[in-house]
């Protein structure tokens, strides 16, 4: 099998490393070679998160070069421009359509740009989703990060994978199922 390369991008708070390890958490129990690495710059600040994922039968490192990441996803739309040029060709992006304000923006130094979306889409496969909302309308404001994380596994074709089971044992039970339901969310938002 050939290795696959997916980078998670967003801003910190947005649960970004949450869904990167389980996702490598239900990798590997499914027998694949796993290699992550995070990016968290200055997260606790609103600064950007970037964790990548690389799996198959060997994998010799974590780090996704440019021009080779299956598949992208932002949690934030700026993100998803941000690291435009990991995307291989025939890659995906799939963005939360999310906007957070970083601080040059606010304090009136850098304008936040305009038309992220349709610029993406001019030049690669991309699926916009209100994750944010969904997440809202299920009662779970922080479970976007599952709703996302749902997309990738059936983007991936990973949904051979028992994530329920990856789900209850590895958050806080208070919060497993309102996340197996976000999941299932996102899983169901990606068409074959």
């Amino acid at each position: 099998m050939k290795t696959h390369n997916i980078l998670l991008t967003g801003v910190g708070g947005q649960g970004t490393i949450t869904a990167a390890r389980l996702l490598t958490q239900g990798l590997m129990e499914e027998g694949y070679d796993v290699k992550m690495s995070e990016i968290h710059g200055m997260s606790q600040r609103g600064g950007t998160v970037l964790s990548q994922i690389r799996y198959g039968d060997e994998v010799q490192s974590p780090v996704i070069e440019k021009g080779t990441a299956d598949i992208i996803i932002a949690f934030e739309i700026m993100e998803a421009m941000r690291y435009l040029d990991y995307l291989k060709p025939d890659g995906k992006i799939i963005i939360n359509d999310t906007i957070i304000w970083p601080l040059p923006v606010i304090i009136g130094a850098q304008k936040y740009p305009e038309d992220i979306i349709e610029d993406l889409k001019e030049k690669v496969d991309v699926t916009v989703l209100p994750a944010t909302e969904i997440a809202r309308e299920l009662n779970n404001p922080k479970g976007m990060n599952m709703i996302l994380l749902g997309t990738i596994i059936k983007a991936m074709n990973l949904t051979d994978i028992d994530w329920n089971e990856i789900i209850r044992n590895n958050m806080k039970p208070q919060f497993v199922d309102q996340n197996i339901i976000a999941l299932q969310r996102g899983i169901d938002l990606i068409e074959n």
